[in-house]
């Protein structure tokens, strides 16, 4: 993986990730106090960060990149059950073990906390604790939409609605929720995209190619898309126009 001095902040303050981490609600002091538990790690893509069961030795914040949530099944099919974006939260603080693989997509930059010294300075610093359990919350609120879209929606829905999350992560984190025009980086491949919403390539890259010809997106490359209007892929996507669903 190679990475820049720009992947890896060199403090809190110039972090990309500052206001939407489990960190975006502390104080300086606060802040002092978790540098002194932190390190940051560096993953490059299709590396497993951590297996399920392996005891956990830290809890962290993704900085860049993205990961997948997996999970292996009795017959050996492994199936993606999450994404992990910037700012999303590896690990429970309270549980030693994964509950899951968690895989590198891309390259990733993790900002690594101690898992014990963090435990314990979520018992002395509210703001933390709020901060984990406002996230938890939103994640578990994208956890049943995603059944939602996985359950009830069309092919061309599902797809809408992954490209949605991912503009949507990709404005909040440059701080452009206003934004109309959006663009980003797919960051996962048709046959990931293809694994995660229960499709098959063929039908992935049908209905992205669907989505391009009735210009609800535009490509530049394979990975580069453009979204003129977000609300028309809110739509495409069945979700309401006040930013649907969030992950």
């Amino acid at each position: 993986m190679d990475l820049t001095s720009t992947q890896i902040p060199h403090s809190c303050e110039n972090c990309a990730i500052r206001h939407q981490a489990v960190c975006a609600r502390c104080e300086p002091n606060e802040l002092e106090r978790l540098d002194e538990i932190k390190y940051y790690r560096t993953v490059e893509a299709g590396q497993t960060v951590i297996w399920t069961g392996d005891r956990m030795e830290f809890v962290a914040s993704v900085v860049s990149g993205i990961a997948s949530l997996t999970q292996t099944m009795e017959d050996g099919w492994t199936q993606m059950v999450g994404l992990l974006l910037p700012g999303d939260f590896i690990g429970r603080p309270g549980r030693e073990t994964a509950a899951y693989d968690v895989v590198a997509t891309t390259g990733l930059v993790l900002c690594c906390f101690r898992r014990k010294p963090f435990e314990s300075l979520i018992v002395q610093t509210p703001h933390i604790a709020q901060r984990l359990l406002e996230m938890t919350l939103d994640e578990l609120d994208a956890a049943r939409e995603w059944m939602r879209v996985l359950g009830r929606k069309t092919a061309r829905e599902k797809i809408a609605s992954l490209l949605a999350i991912i503009a949507r992560r990709n404005a909040a984190l440059k701080l452009q929720t206003t934004q109309e025009h959006l663009q980003f980086d797919l960051p996962l491949t048709r046959g990931a995209m293809a694994d995660y919403l229960g499709l098959t390539l063929e039908t992935v890259s049908r209905q992205i190619s669907a989505l391009k010809r009735d210009n609800v997106i535009a490509l530049e490359g394979k990975r580069h898309v453009i979204v003129p209007d977000y609300r028309r892929l809110l739509n495409e996507a069945g979700d309401d126009s006040d930013g649907g669903m969030m992950m």
